[in-house]
């Protein structure tokens, strides 16, 4: 069984329809819908390409991706998707809200969390709470407020979300009950010791020791990650030697994911030489012990291709890349 633990429909060019077409196309049985609530003061223009135009306000600014998106999609596919919803945690009641999406929807993941708000703020470890005491796990994204220039010095980014890693440990502090699946750039890049020094979005260098972000998976149980989109990618192709180290290890808390389309990461996981076990528990089975599949769906019949995690790989000449295109994040 596979499952894509981070993905949003209506998006980058695709509409329900076609996101099933693509998960047909690479094994994929069931994956989680996630919402991204953006305010209008947190609008990024850069991504209204990827966005379906009808949540287009009139002012110019753009809603992202709303529950309704979501429903929308489960209703005609009821087998192929479970929802997630995350309303923007400065909105009044935003864990009444949450509860009620619960309650109402069977919303069962609170994401995507990805606002222009520290992390650990307290409006939003309320929040982070009632979706632990529903036991519906947070997907967060990062996206760090500054990064160095060639000169080693701050450089402020527009588009950061949650701040850094010290918000995030905070907030994992804060919240012991609450299972907080780990996304993005700025999450990512904290595996390297030299984070503070690397100027790009996404470092290739190779990883060196000392990393922030293994020390969070060694204090905290409850901080999981999900390994999507080309920040996720290019955390593992960056190091591989690193990336199958850091699989193994922490093998019970990671999720494959992808946020976009495609079989890359399918590849470059099938390509590392994992256990079988480690395999299972990263395509699905860590995915189902943190939101088990609702009663009425039952394991859709997708096609077996090449990419599924149960089928021979095609081997894959050494000078091709990985990644042609991959999502923004």
């Amino acid at each position: 069984m596979l499952i894509d633990t981070h993905q949003h429909v209506f998006w980058h060019g695709r509409d329900d329809k076609g996101l099933v077409e693509d998960l047909n196309e690479h094994g994929i049985d069931v994956a989680w819908l996630l919402s991204w609530d953006m305010a209008p003061d947190e609008d990024n223009g850069t991504y209204h390409f990827a966005l379906n135009p009808i949540h287009r306000r009139a002012d110019g600014t753009h809603a992202g991706i709303p529950l309704s998106d979501l429903l929308l999609a489960r209703e005609h596919y009821p087998d192929r998707f479970m929802v997630g919803y995350c309303p923007h945690p400065l909105l009044p009641n935003a864990p009444a809200l949450f509860e009620a999406a619960h309650d109402m929807h069977g919303v069962r993941v609170c994401g995507e969390w990805k606002f222009r708000v520290l992390f650990d703020d307290p409006r939003c470890l309320e929040l982070y709470r009632a979706a632990g005491a529903l036991g519906c796990p947070v997907v967060l994204h990062i996206d760090v407020p500054f990064r160095p220039d060639e000169a080693g010095q701050p450089v402020y980014r527009e588009d950061w979300y949650g701040g850094t890693v010290a918000n995030l440990e905070r907030a994992l502090a804060a919240c012991p009950q609450t299972v907080f699946i780990g996304h993005a750039s700025g999450f990512w890049r904290e595996i390297c010791g030299e984070a503070d020094s690397h100027t790009a979005t996404r470092p290739n260098s190779q990883v060196k020791p000392g990393g922030r972000l293994i020390t969070l998976f060694e204090r905290f149980p409850n901080l999981y990650a999900d390994l999507s989109a080309g920040s996720g990618l290019n955390a593992l192709q960056r190091d591989v030697d690193f990336a199958r180290s850091f699989l193994i290890r922490f093998s019970d808390r990671l999720l494959f994911g992808r946020d976009y389309y495609g079989g890359e990461l399918q590849q470059l996981l099938n390509e590392l030489d994992l256990p079988d076990a480690v395999l299972k528990k990263i395509f699905h089975e860590n995915a189902l012990r943190l939101v088990p599949l609702s009663p009425s769906m039952h394991k859709p019949s997708a096609p077996n291709v090449p990419n599924a995690p149960n089928a021979p790989m095609k081997p894959r000449d050494s000078k091709t890349p990985l990644v042609p295109v991959i999502a923004m994040k």
